[in-house]
């Protein structure tokens, strides 16, 4: 019987995998429908369209390019598309004006019946997209480009691990979402204070842990002193993980990603093939994604 099983894990081993799935790029130009507050430091912003026709979105993980309106305009200029890639007004390689201000953000919900599209805005005071978020009204106009492409996780484990800050939530909630009814999957989530956590949905059997900042350190990319990884380990330290094979996911600041994935792979012994860390920003620098791996 035993050995049954170890040929049985060793099947579900080799099916695993991550599988890339490119999408066509577009642009499209967006109109706020809804916005409401997920809590008070996290903003949801539903964006219609007939633009969203044949919006595709295959991972929990996806990220768009959002673009904002310049100081004075209603709508933003968007890049048009050439056969090297963006180009044009509002492009990387526009001349004549300055770049339109954009930032990535994680697809958090599509309705293609009612052609909605929900980006959800951590509001930290800092930066052209948080400023834009904190008007944010119905009727305004954003820009939308990608995804470019998913990748898309096959196989199934033993138990999920997810781990992040603000900035990770909106794709921990969709995961929570994805997952089937009985995955074990738990979740490191820091944020300000207890009135920044929130109730997931999910049908998996879920472990939440928060970790609190504090008053101190409550401005999620403030210019501070880099933060510590320390209360996020501390927090892990204290967590008993699912038997098995684990897939975990962080994604916070990039120190602190670095630093979990550090201790997960080092002293929790996780394979580090899957354990997949990302910096969705770094303190004291704009539009910053940082991939963690050896």
């Amino acid at each position: 019987m035993s050995s049954l099983i170890s040929n049985t894990a060793a099947t579900a081993s080799l099916q695993r995998g991550v599988r890339r799935v490119r999408h066509e790029l577009k642009m499209r130009l967006l109109q706020v429908r809804r916005v409401e507050h997920v809590t008070p430091r996290l903003l949801r912003v539903t964006l219609a369209g007939d633009d969203l026709e044949g919006f595709t979105s295959a991972a929990f993980d996806d990220h768009v390019k959002v673009f904002f309106p310049a100081p004075g305009q209603d709508r933003p200029e968007l890049p048009q598309l050439g056969p090297n890639g963006p180009a044009g007004p509002g492009g990387p390689d526009a001349t004549d004006t300055p770049p339109t201000a954009r930032r990535d953000y994680t697809p958090r919900r599509y309705d293609p019946a009612s052609r909605e599209l929900d980006i959800e805005f951590a509001l930290h005071g800092h930066g052209p997209a948080a400023e834009w978020a904190a008007q944010a009204r119905a009727g305004q106009y954003l820009g939308v480009g990608g995804p470019r492409g998913s990748m898309v996780m096959e196989g199934d484990f033993d138990g999920y691990l997810m781990v992040g800050d603000e900035t990770a939530l909106p794709a921990i909630a969709r995961r929570l979402e994805e997952l089937p009814a009985g995955a074990r999957v738990c979740v490191v989530a820091q944020v300000a204070d207890a009135k920044e956590e929130q109730t997931f949905r999910t049908l998996a059997d879920l472990t939440v842990r928060w970790v609190h900042r504090g008053a101190s350190d409550d401005a999620v990319t403030s210019n501070r002193a880099a933060p510590s990884g320390d209360a996020v380990v501390a927090a892990l330290r204290d967590l008993r993980l699912p038997d098995g094979d684990i897939y975990a996911w962080v994604a916070a600041e990039s120190s602190v990603a670095k630093a979990v994935r550090a201790y997960l792979v080092g002293e929790r012994g996780l394979n580090k093939a899957w354990v997949k860390a990302a910096g969705y920003w770094r303190r004291g620098a704009e539009a910053t994604h940082d991939k963690h791996e050896d």
